[in-house]
Formats: C-alpha cells, structure tokens, sequence
C-alpha cells in the first residue's frame, strides 16, 4: 500500500461543490471501493484486452482518475502517473507515481505531448465531459493512444422508468451521450481504433439494492437534491424487485493522427 498523499500534493484545487461532494463520497468508501467494482473491473479487463502491444510512441502516460489502480493494472502499461481527486482512493493504489489532481482544471502541464492516456469511469463525474474529452485527445503526441471506458447516457433505464412513474425526480447522474463523445474526440484529431457501446447488467433485488450498490461504491453524488422520504417510498414502490441495474459503457481506443506530411 502506498504512503498517504500529503494533502500538499494537491496541484488544482477544486472546481466547485461538485467536485468536493464527489471527492467526499469516494474517500468515504475507499476502503471497499474493489469489492463493489465488478463491472468496472469487467470493464478494465476488456480494455486491457483491446490496448494489447499498443505502439507507443515516446512521451509520458496517465490514468486519469485512476482511483485504486483497476484500469492501469489490467493495461500493464508501466510508468503510468496515477492521477485522481480522491487521496483516500490512491492511498489504496500499489502503483506508483500518484498525483491527486481535480481534471475538471484540465492535465498538467507534463502530460502534454502523452503517448498514452487511459480512463475507466471517471469522465462522466467532470463538468463538460465532451470537452475535457477533447481537451485530452489535443494533449496527446502525434500517433499517441487515448483508451477510455465511461459509462453513458443509456445507463439506468430502470431507475429513470421508476422515477417516471412515482412522478418524482431522477436522482442518478446525468451521463453523457455516447455519441457527442465520439464526435468531440473525432473533432480533437482522435482516429477511432475501436468504439463500441456495451451493456452490462448486475442482478439486484429492486431498487433499494441498487442504489446501496451504487452508494457503497462510492458513486452516490448528484448534482439533484435527494428524494425526500416519501418520494423515496414512493420511486422504491414503482421500481419492480425483479430489475437489474444496467449499465451502458463506451469503449473506446483510438489513435492521436500525425500531422500531414507538408508539400515539397
């Protein structure tokens, strides 16, 4: 296990409330953050599978919120800077260098010109996804690879049809869309490799289950207030015991384009 992070290391402070809620809950629950992670585990496997012999070229490598080391383990690049906002989450990381960083401030200025920038599941909880996304793609070097796993606006459906029919606010995380993802990354000079929108299912028992599943990972912050009681009662009351939560993921590895060859 890692020394703690002094709080010194902290190079961007935080960019708002939201950030400081995020940080708060996943510190909270770091301690069992891997044990809940199955699909992000899932996930970072497949990835892992996907960035196999990856011609790297020469410039420094991350993974951008990289909590406890899922995603950077299952690649086994070496030499990536484990960057995240959560200090408790990388005091659990055995992978070294860390760096405590909000990326709602963007990268540091010693990543421009990254052979390779990684991220499982973190760019969803940034203010503008679309275009920290973009802003990452610019960052790489020419022919550097991006791998980026995050979960998307399809996710949920269940919890959203069960707020529907209570009539009362939906509380989940407002996701990006796959698409706009795509495009922004596209427009940023990103060259798709592979992309692929994916759905896993994980067994609960209604949606009570769910959202303890989700709050014991660490991902219960909302940019909505909370339900108050009987709202609760009554979204639990319309959600049927029988669903499972589904998430939607998309996967993408793509290639920074070199520049055109310039004309004699």
């Amino acid at each position: 296990m890692n020394s703690p992070v002094p709080a010194t290391v902290l190079q961007a402070g935080l960019s708002g409330h939201f950030s400081g809620q995020v940080r708060h809950h996943f510190g909270r629950r770091a301690g069992g953050y891997e044990a809940q992670a199955l699909v992000q585990r899932a996930v970072a496997c497949r990835l892992g599978r996907l960035c196999r012999d990856l011609p790297l070229p020469a410039g420094p490598r991350a993974d951008l919120g990289a909590g406890s080391g899922l995603l950077s383990r299952a690649l086994g690049t070496q030499g990536l800077l484990q960057l995240d906002l959560c200090p408790e989450l990388l005091q659990r990381n055995p992978l070294q260098p860390t760096l405590v960083w909000d990326l709602n401030e963007g990268l540091p200025a010693a990543l421009r010109g990254a052979a390779l920038l990684a991220s499982g599941f973190a760019l969803q909880w940034l203010d503008d996804p679309a275009g920290q996304l973009a802003h990452w793609c610019r960052a790489l070097a020419p022919g550097g690879w991006l791998a980026l796993a995050v979960p998307t606006a399809g996710s949920f459906p269940q919890w959203h049809r069960a707020a529907a029919a209570a009539a009362v606010p939906c509380t989940a995380l407002e996701l990006p869309v796959a698409k706009h993802l795509l495009g922004a990354a596209a427009a940023a000079g990103l060259r798709a490799r592979h992309s692929r929108v994916l759905r896993f299912s994980r067994p609960q028992l209604g949606g009570l289950a769910a959202l303890r599943h989700l709050r014991r990972l660490g991902a219960g912050a909302s940019r909505r207030p909370p339900l108050a009681a009987g709202e609760l009662r009554r979204l639990l009351a319309h959600w049927p015991v029988e669903e499972s939560l589904t998430w939607e993921v998309l996967l993408l590895v793509g290639q920074r384009d070199h520049p055109a060859p310039s004309s004699p």
